[in-house]
């Protein structure tokens, strides 16, 4: 078995079709066919089923297709680390990230990286969940992942600051004037839920924290992107909780920030498989300088 066989199974299981395989290949298609014959007797049975239109995978074959796709991804990544320890200044760096500091955070550090590397371009991977965003590092989608610190994470992690957490509402809101907001003032309102919303022991930090001082949120909308949760309330839908660096990034001046009293604050991280090196160090150092800094003593959404 090797690893071309496994990107030409993976090739052919993309495209659905042996020819149009060997085309994004820009290989013979009896070759292609050859290497998958081969890459089957190597495990022992058939991997696709090959249709009149096209093929599909066997029950042999879906087992076997999220470990090629990790030895692929991990081949592909290591090459990228090798490159970059011996300090080859071109090719790609992947970064795996959740939406909202994608929106925020990383349009202005992405900026900076291009006039600093301008040799080495990015892939930029985003996620709607924090779960979604360490299961596909762990699957070896990226070189690197940047997002509110795991709460358990065995590969290498590096601490590069805290967001802070605020409330949106339009600027006709009651609320607008003022500066800061106690949670318990807002029990009677209606909330936007979305994705990104931080966890506790399983348990929606919000929830957890309306709940302690004596409500439920009501909510009246659940959306996967924070960017579109904002949107809604600064059109008056309800309130959300968000990173104040998002609301800026995708939203602008349209709405009104208020910082919960006490403030909310949630880790930031750089993480990774394997240790950085290269383009990927040179990355958690960018990003680590222009994180946003607070006071340790801010209080955590846990």
């Amino acid at each position: 078995m090797s690893l071309r066989q496994m990107e030409y199974f993976l090739a052919v299981v993309e495209e659905s079709s042996f020819t149009r395989a060997a085309d994004a290949l820009h290989v013979t298609q009896p070759a292609l066919s050859h290497q998958v014959k081969a890459l089957e007797r190597s495990v022992g049975g058939a991997l696709l089923e090959r249709l009149p239109r096209g093929v599909r995978l066997t029950p042999m074959g879906r087992a076997f297709l999220p470990h090629a796709q990790l030895a692929v991804r991990s081949a592909r990544q290591a090459e990228r680390a090798a490159r970059a320890a011996a300090g080859v200044a071109g090719g790609e760096l992947h970064i795996a990230t959740v939406h909202a500091l994608a929106v925020g955070l990383l349009p202005g550090i992405a900026a900076r990286w291009r006039a600093l590397h301008p040799g080495v371009s990015l892939v930029l991977r985003e996620y709607g969940s924090t779960d979604a965003l360490e299961e596909q590092l762990e699957r070896g989608v990226a070189d690197l992942a940047v997002g509110p610190e795991p709460a358990q994470w065995l590969g290498p992690l590096l601490r590069i600051g805290r967001e802070e957490l605020v409330i949106v509402v339009p600027f006709d809101d009651p609320l607008a004037g003022r500066g800061a907001v106690r949670l318990a003032e807002l029990a009677d309102r209606d909330w936007i839920r979305c994705a990104m919303e931080p966890l506790s022991d399983g348990v929606l930090v919000l929830d957890r924290a309306c709940g302690a001082v004596g409500f439920t949120p009501r909510t009246v909308l659940r959306t996967e992107h924070t960017s579109t949760a904002v949107r809604m309330a600064a059109a008056g839908v309800g309130v959300v909780m968000a990173p104040a660096h998002m609301v800026r990034g995708a939203v602008g001046e349209d709405c009104v920030l208020l910082s919960l009293d006490p403030p909310w604050h949630r880790p930031l991280a750089v993480f990774s498989r394997v240790p950085l090196t290269g383009a990927a160090e040179a990355f958690a150092e960018l990003f680590g300088a222009r994180a946003p800094a607070v006071p340790a003593s801010g209080a955590r959404p846990d």
